[in-house]
């Protein structure tokens, strides 16, 4: 008789790490974020407490709080560990209930960077992971600021797929600056750009006439400060968060770090772009100004360039979209004259180009945007075509990306629409299948 043969595969040894010893002052102010909650929700309430509570019961309050604080802080911060393996990151939390991420390193597209204004004060760092297939970022938070560089580097080195003993020792790929956003350059787009002063001109105008109309100070303040809110958002907010824009090219994708207060260090993955929108708003044209955005499947990083002239923003593009060159607007085509019937006057700021290698489609008069679409990023096309567009023989095509947004050819004549469709799906096909594989550092 044959004896039975057992064997026993090593064990992947797997080094656990805290973070950074200064998280517990983070994390303590949870259960003083929640009375705060409380206070601002019944501010009434909050008030008659308050009065009700002598000197003495105060103190005693604040002496169970705080150490309460930061023993909840402490404790959070104890079982928090993280390990990196051949294959995943694990994250474990949880104080009383456990949880343990299993984030597989070939679904990580993007890793960034950022230093709140505390953080950097502190030397630490927050690290954020995109992943594909997941709305939202998974985040270590905080590390020293040396580390999660270092920490980047070795995630991106073994994605890449560089040997665990080595990828430590890979470091971070080195980078040539393309270009910087001067902060006066800046600054002066958003004089220039309708959506700050009109803002600004709503928050005067709008409490002044509720002032005319009400004399009721409360109603006046609850309109005010939003519209404020919101003007500041659109001009002093963009200023704080694209300060010091800085992009630079590198083999794990394009670099971008910016920020006054809170600085970030974000990644435009290689291959995962889905569509480049080139915007340009009525007032940067005599300056020859654009702005850049993106749409990455699975990541929220949104903006590639803020403000650049348009020769400078085409030859970025072109690194994001290997292959493809911006089309000129002479090679823009406008829809039929009878399309006006359908959309009077916007008609004229429709447009549509089809290359080799995108699919370019322009709309807006005051605010124009051009967004580009490689073709093997088409996950599907559709024609739509509403009962009046039908009387004037006009259509919508539709091209549907992997970042589930939607690029539309609008009021195309009838049968360009329907060659265009299945031109389209074949364009699609020829391109996912000779397109590159979306790894870093390939």
């Amino acid at each position: 008789m044959g004896g039975a043969v057992s064997t026993t595969e090593p064990r992947e040894e797997v080094t656990e790490r805290r973070l950074h010893p200064v998280t517990p002052l983070r994390r303590a102010w949870a259960p003083v974020a929640v009375l705060v909650g409380w206070a601002v929700h019944d501010p009434d309430q909050a008030q008659r407490q308050l009065t009700r509570l002598t000197t003495t019961t105060l103190l005693i309050g604040l002496a169970v709080l705080i150490p309460a604080a930061a023993l909840y802080g402490f404790l959070t911060w104890w079982f928090t560990h993280f390990a990196v393996t051949d294959t995943e990151l694990r994250i474990r939390t949880g104080l009383l209930f456990r949880r343990t991420a299993h984030i597989r390193l070939e679904r990580v597209q993007a890793i960034d960077v950022t230093q709140p204004l505390l953080a950097r004060v502190a030397g630490v760092a927050k690290l954020k992971l995109d992943v594909i297939g997941t709305d939202k970022k998974d985040e270590l938070a905080f590390l020293g600021a040396d580390e999660a560089r270092a920490l980047r580097a070795e995630l991106l080195a073994r994605a890449a797929g560089f040997a665990p003993e080595t990828a430590h020792e890979v470091g971070e790929a080195p980078s040539r600056q393309l270009l910087r956003v001067p902060p006066g350059v800046l600054a002066v787009s958003l004089l220039l750009t309708g959506a700050t002063w009109g803002t600004l001109v709503a928050a005067v105008v709008v409490p002044t006439l509720l002032w005319l109309a009400t004399h009721n100070l409360w109603t006046v303040l609850a309109t005010a400060l939003p519209l404020l809110g919101a003007a500041g958002a659109s001009s002093v907010g963009r200023f704080v968060g694209e300060y010091d824009w800085t992009v630079a090219e590198s083999p794990d994708g394009l670099r971008i770090d910016h920020g006054l207060l809170d600085r970030a260090h974000e990644t435009v993955p290689p291959g995962r772009v889905q569509t480049v929108r080139i915007v340009e708003p009525l007032l940067w044209r005599g300056r020859g100004w654009v702005r850049v955005e993106l749409d990455v499947a699975g990541s929220s990083n949104s903006v590639l360039l803020p403000v650049a002239p348009r020769e400078i923003a085409e030859s970025v593009v072109a690194r994001v979209l290997p292959g493809v060159t911006v089309p000129a607007r002479s090679s823009l085509s406008r829809p039929p004259r009878r399309s006006w019937r359908c959309r009077p006057l916007w008609w004229r700021g429709y447009g549509l180009v089809v290359t080799d290698a995108v699919f370019a489609a322009r709309h807006g008069l005051l605010r124009r945007s051009l967004a580009l679409v490689p073709h093997a990023k088409v996950q599907s096309v559709r024609l739509t075509q509403g009962p009046w567009q039908r009387v004037w023989r006009v259509a919508d095509v539709r091209v549907d990306t992997g970042a589930n947004k939607t690029v539309t050819a609008r009021l195309r004549d009838a049968d360009e629409a329907a060659r265009l469709l299945h031109a389209q799906a074949e364009r699609s096909r020829t391109g996912r299948r000779d397109a590159r594989p979306d790894r870093w550092m390939a």
